[in-house]
């Protein structure tokens, strides 16, 4: 059975996160797995890079399928495009890998973006894609915040507290800020995270922001080991899945 490999960009607010659940709910999975049992005419299942929650959008979630036949790449993104309409889903692009390749398991890093708009007046055009903070953010504060986050750290304090993940301790390769008029963009780059560790991250140091903290309260909330110590959660319309890097090329 051939594997592939999908890219996907979907806009989550249609969806109720990524994996499909048993109550019949909207899902990604299990929109996807309904197209993708049509052409392989039996039930398929797929395994994604990272399970993106309710709300939260994706530009390039990687996911892998094993079909019963093959197909051209092209031909493939095509039929599947055609038959999830209308939802919000699309997939950008398909590859044939080795089946020994695991979508989530082989993943070496996931790029996530989060975007806030920091504008008094709200954006209709924008509207479901970011957070909208209308009080004026202390920018230099928040780009010193940032540094602290980088590294190999203990993040509990950012966890959510229904994360499963065995350990809490995670590699934040890099958290870069930029600001593009009223647009702020934080981009991430890691191996792994933890449950709601980027909106977390977030949450704070937009708190940062507006001077409720310090930019140098961010190794005391680290140390604290205590998700009561960080700020809010970020809500997940901000949040977007930009990118999946593997060893192998896909």
């Amino acid at each position: 059975m051939p594997r592939y490999f999908l890219t996907l960009e979907y806009h989550g607010a249609a969806f109720h996160g990524l994996q499909r659940q048993g109550d019949g709910l909207p899902t990604v999975q299990g929109v996807l797995e309904d197209a993708l049992a049509i052409l392989n005419t039996d039930a398929v299942t797929i395994h994604a890079a990272g399970r993106t929650d309710a709300g939260v959008h994706a530009s390039g979630q990687c996911v892998h399928a094993d079909l019963r036949k093959e197909y051209p790449p092209h031909r493939l993104c095509e039929s599947l495009n055609a038959l999830v309409r209308p939802w919000p889903l699309a997939v950008r692009r398909a590859a044939v890998v080795p089946d020994t390749l695991h979508a989530r398991f082989d993943a070496s890093e996931r790029r996530y973006r989060y975007t806030v708009i920091n504008h008094p007046a709200p954006s209709p055009l924008r509207a479901g894609q970011a957070w909208e903070v209308t009080k004026p953010l202390d920018v230099e504060a928040m780009r010193a915040a940032t540094k602290h986050l980088i590294g190999r750290h203990d993040f509990s304090s950012f966890r959510a507290t229904q994360c499963q993940a065995p350990s809490p301790v995670r590699t934040l390769d890099a958290l870069e800020m930029t600001v593009v008029d009223d647009t702020i963009f934080f981009d991430t780059r890691a191996k792994s995270y933890l449950h709601h560790q980027v909106r977390n991250m977030v949450g704070t140091l937009v708190m940062v922001g507006k001077g409720v903290l310090h930019p140098t309260a961010i190794p005391d909330i680290l140390a604290a080991r205590d998700r009561r110590a960080a700020g809010m959660t970020a809500p997940a319309m901000g949040l977007c899945l930009t990118g999946v890097s593997y060893a192998h090329a896909v």
